[in-house]
């Protein structure tokens, strides 16, 4: 065999199992209908968690990964050093915390999947200083946390590739069961 016909039988080899991959990967995913992603925020005070559900079909057999990442703010009362308490004014900025969730591959049937997220928890610390809660002067602190989610994103990928970036967002706050825009 000729060195030109073995780089072209080389060539085509490398193709095909590159087109082969690119197909076991995902043929065509996509949101069943009245599946799309769905996110459930709960808990109060310094801390809420979000799981997120949805249904795909289309879907190769690899891994599929799933990251749900949380944002938002707390409100702090200020207490000065007499231990007197006075509403804070600033907005305190918490988050983005990332939570992995990863589905194997064996569990997706026939290129359909029902997911569940793990618990994206967002968290505020118990007390900040007086100057980030706008109390009167540095001398306060900020405590009794009040935490509202903000934003929400999901992203989806399997075999290394995001096939879904989905999100939701309010400044004022996002609470309950919120739908995401994909």
């Amino acid at each position: 065999m000729r060195l030109h016909t073995r780089v072209l039988v080389a060539s085509l080899a490398v193709a095909l199992f590159g087109a082969l991959s690119a197909m076991a990967l995902a043929a065509s995913p996509h949101f069943k209908h009245g599946g799309e992603p769905v996110c459930t925020i709960t808990g109060s005070g310094t801390s809420s968690s979000t799981t997120c559900t949805g249904s795909l079909s289309g879907l190769g057999g690899g891994d599929l990964t799933l990251s749900t990442t949380v944002s938002g703010f707390a409100v702090y009362q200020c207490q000065n050093p007499g231990g007197n308490i006075a509403p804070g004014q600033n907005r305190v900025l918490v988050g983005p915390t990332t939570t992995p969730t990863t589905i194997p591959g064996t569990e997706i049937k026939n290129g359909n999947l029902t997911f569940t997220t793990n618990p994206a928890v967002l968290t505020a610390p118990s007390t900040v200083s007086g100057t980030a809660a706008g109390c009167p002067n540095g001398g306060w602190t900020g405590v009794n946390p009040t935490l509202t989610t903000t934003n929400i994103t999901l992203t989806i990928a399997q075999g290394g590739t995001t096939l879904f970036t989905c999100t939701a967002s309010n400044p004022n706050g996002l609470s309950g069961t919120v739908p995401l825009s994909c």
